[in-house]
């Protein structure tokens, strides 16, 4: 398949700069020259952005920069043989040989079948030895067009089986990266030479772009271990249930094939290793070995699974508080409960149905904020040591709540209810007495050990320190409280949705439970300047695409379409893709505005009460929600103007070639 490189699309022994982002802007200006592509820099963007995920570099001096662009008009490989090798992340040292692949973004089957064939054959020493030898254009393209003009190599499927005596081991394993071209296939034909070269009996499923044949069950049902060499999730992982499982990042499965499968033998033969679990885990639970991770790492994860399962107690409570409010007035705190206990919807109070079902609306909102602190208490726990944590964490929870000691209670009872879990499961035990462990002793001692600490040393203190910090926020009033704001917003846009993110918005979620409309609203001011700094960065980026569409690709307009929606609905991360491909513009523009909003929030003292929902929640603001819509478009407008100013005045170095008199030296 000659089409899909030819002699003007490889370059040979030239020195094209020192960096890997040099080598690319060049290989992408080639494509574009050659007709292939209808801008080089878009091209490059979209490429950089894919190296910033995952660096392309592999073990052989090899680089494989690949993106999926809609600058691309004809899938295309372009070759560099360097006469400088180039960091391309590599384990093993710089690279000299680089293929950079480009795919349009509707690119056919076929296409990328041939496009991960080459990735496949850049793993054999065979062909990247010739590759290095070839004297001219010609050589390579001929080189390359003999690879992919071959049969589709066959799945790599196990040996045969030997007699019982010297069974080989199984393993099976899953590959899968985000842009499922190059790394998929490396990795797996990384692992089955690996695995050829230890003896082992070994199948592999590609979950790429080019298809995927899903692995027979019976090969699975066989297999002693599963590796799961991914980026992303894996499709249908519970075929893989009760597995021993080692699970890494995709690039991991190129670098270090051998140890990869070491390490499955051994999980294979270690009744305590890591499987595969059988239920509804998320990608994030599932993904890290809680008993292996580092303590920060472990209380992060557990931190922000707690304020997951948390947040539909608050959504849902926040929300009706808010409804019992809007159909029953403010009065309806004083009597809801004897509404409720003295009156029915055939007995209905002298201020008759609205103010009644006010009642019943505040009522569930505020018996589901009372789990607040004990469900981030039991799914902090649950973090740590799975269902047996739960109980032991809501208990601590709830004792955080009786002593007055709120969110930090619950965050603190829920760690040491989770580590004391794990603990105990951790010991050897009679067989007998196994079966009683998850549901009995470990939720037994785990809630003595977590809520007796919290009752005999530790409540009495963090009750303290949590009414001197509601004592400070409530406190606050202008300089102080907008310098929060500003300080919020600007962690809300940083890396929109990541853990500075999270850390900002977490912090306004676990706070909504002190909060009070008439005798506290510092906490829900908090959640309102988050909530509006978040929605900037995306409605930002939409206005910015609709007011100078031709600074932006095709791709991004189309984003942007969609962003207006997002925003609204405080969906930060619908401004990635904008961020992705120009963060150095992007993040600081975005920044800029969030920080703005966040600190007119906290000055304008406006509120929400409930912590997600954007402008749809405007019933939940009280009649501050004029204000907050003031805020989060003054932001808005700031960061789209400053992004269209950065795009049109602070250019990017040009993508050119390369000055013809370097390469010839």
């Amino acid at each position: 398949m000659s089409d899909l490189i030819e002699t003007r699309l490889v370059t040979l022994d030239a020195h094209l700069g020192s960096t890997s982002t040099d080598v690319i802007k060049y290989l992408a200006q080639q494509i574009t020259q050659a007709g292939r592509a209808a801008s080089a820099a878009e091209l490059a963007e979209h490429a950089l952005a894919r190296e910033a995920k995952t660096a392309t570099g592999v073990p052989g001096g090899i680089a494989i920069p690949h993106c999926r662009s809609a600058a691309v008009t004809v899938p295309t490989l372009a070759m560099a043989r360097l006469g400088t090798p180039v960091d391309f992340g590599a384990k093993d040292g710089p690279a000299d040989l680089v293929f950079f692949i480009a795919a349009p973004e509707g690119a056919d089957k076929e296409h990328l079948k041939l496009l991960s064939k080459l990735a496949r054959a850049l793993v054999k020493k065979p062909f990247t030895a010739a590759l290095r030898a070839a004297r001219n254009n010609e050589e390579i393209v001929a080189l390359v067009s003999e690879v992919l003009s071959d049969a589709p190599a066959a799945p790599a499927a196990p040996a045969a089986a030997a007699p019982a005596a010297t069974a080989r081991p199984k393993i099976v394993a899953v590959t899968a990266c985000p842009t499922g071209i190059a790394h998929t296939y490396m990795a797996a034909d990384s692992l089955a030479q690996a695995a050829e070269e230890l003896g082992v009996d070994f199948a592999v499923e590609t979950q790429g772009s080019s298809g995927s044949k899903p692995l027979d069950p019976a090969l699975i049902a066989q297999a002693d271990a599963v590796i799961f060499a991914v980026d992303v999730d894996v499709r249908d992982q519970s075929r893989f249930a009760g597995k021993p499982v080692i699970q890494v990042p995709v690039k991991r499965g190129v670098d270090e094939p051998e140890k990869l499968l070491k390490d499955a033998l051994a999980a294979a033969k270690d009744p305590a290793a890591r499987k595969v679990p059988a239920g509804n885990e998320t990608a994030s639970e599932r993904s890290t070995d809680s008993a292996s991770e580092g303590f920060g790492a472990g209380l992060k994860r557990a931190l922000l699974t707690g304020v997951s399962y948390m947040i539909p107690f608050v959504a849902g409570g926040g929300l009706l508080i808010a409804l019992g409010f809007l159909l029953g007035g403010y009065a309806i705190t004083d009597v809801a409960d004897q509404y409720l206990t003295e009156n029915t919807l055939f007995n209905l109070p002298e201020a008759g149905l609205l103010a009644y079902l006010g009642a019943v609306a505040f009522k569930i909102g505020g018996l589901s904020m009372g789990f607040l602190v004990p469900a981030l208490g039991g799914y902090i726990a649950y973090a740590y040591a799975d269902r047996p944590g739960i109980a032991p964490g809501f208990t601590a929870g709830a004792v955080a709540g009786f002593m007055g000691a709120g969110f930090i209670g619950g965050i603190v009872g829920g760690v040491i209810a989770g580590l004391a879990c794990r603990w105990i499961n951790s010991w050897t035990v009679p067989r007998w007495l196994r079966g009683l462990m998850p549901v009995v002793i470990v939720p037994l001692l785990g809630s003595i050990i977590a809520s007796g600490l919290m009752f005999l040393f530790l409540g009495g203190p963090i009750a303290q320190l949590t009414e001197a910090l509601n004592g400070w926020l409530a406190g606050m009033s202008g300089t102080a409280a907008a310098i929060l704001g500003l300080i919020l917003g600007l962690m809300m846009a940083i890396d929109l949705g990541g853990p500075i993110n999270k850390v900002a918005y977490s912090f306004a979620v676990a706070g909504l439970g002190a909060g009070s409309v008439a005798e506290n609203p510092a906490p829900l001011m908090i959640m309102a300047a988050v909530m509006a700094a978040g929605m900037v960065p995306p409605l930002a980026m939409a206005l910015a695409t609709a007011v100078s569409p031709k600074l932006f690709t095709g791709a991004e307009r189309e984003n942007g379409k969609a962003a207006w929606l997002l925003g609204a609905a405080f969906i930060s991360e619908g401004a990635i893709p904008f961020a992705a491909a120009d963060p150095l513009r992007v993040i600081p523009a975005s920044m800029v505005g969030a920080g703005i909003t966040g600190s007119l929030i906290m000055s304008f003292q406006a509120i929400s009460q409930a912590p997600h929902g954007g402008i749809f929640v405007f019933f939940a603001m009280d009649n501050t929600w004029p204000m907050f819509l003031l805020a989060t478009l003054i932001g808005t407008l700031v960061s789209a103007a400053l992004v269209i100013v950065l795009k049109k005045f602070v250019r990017k170095a040009p993508v050119g070639a390369v000055d013809p008199a370097k390469v010839a030296a």
